[in-house]
């Protein structure tokens, strides 16, 4: 019976686990802005951020003047439609011509490595369904890896349509 009830609980979290992820996926987009864009140097590596985590050239972060530490936020290169979900974790850039300072790997991403600064589009995401955004919302809903395969779907999904061979 106790085996039964933990693979029971088990299969209950992969179903949520899969539900949070597909409405996630398909939640409403807030206020859409465009800027200049900019990376960090991978010399920062190791470096300390303003929520305390160390920045990683690896991983899909950024830095915003605005918006809360911890908001996920989705970010558009609007001249190859590339699309990259990042998460806040610093404050910047300190220049009034630059808009936000995504990490190396977000900017490879993009494909803003060669041009330095690029004009880009940045998006909010709310991951919480309308009914439950009164909740309190908690700091991460998902890991710098899950970031990773959470983009490429994305990219999938809403990325440039696949030409069509005639």
């Amino acid at each position: 019976m106790a085996i039964f009830v933990h693979s029971r609980l088990k299969n209950m979290k992969k179903t949520a686990l899969i539900i949070l992820f597909f409405l996630s996926a398909f939640t409403v987009i807030y206020g859409q802005e465009q800027g200049s864009a900019t990376y960090y140097s991978p010399k920062l590596q190791g470096r300390h951020t303003t929520d305390g985590s160390r920045y990683h050239p690896d991983s899909l972060t950024c830095a915003h003047k605005t918006y809360p530490l911890g908001t996920y936020l989705r970010v558009r290169n609007p001249k190859n439609n590339q699309m990259v979900i990042v998460k806040v974790t610093d404050r910047g850039p300190f220049t009034k011509r630059l808009m936000i300072d995504l990490s190396y790997s977000a900017a490879k991403t993009l494909d803003i490595i060669r041009q330095g600064v690029a004009t880009v589009e940045v998006s909010q995401l709310n991951f919480l369904p309308q009914a439950l955004s009164l909740l309190p919302t908690p700091q991460t809903l998902l890991r710098v890896e899950q970031m990773y395969v959470m983009n490429s779907v994305i990219n999938k999904l809403f990325g440039p349509e696949k030409e069509k061979k005639k």
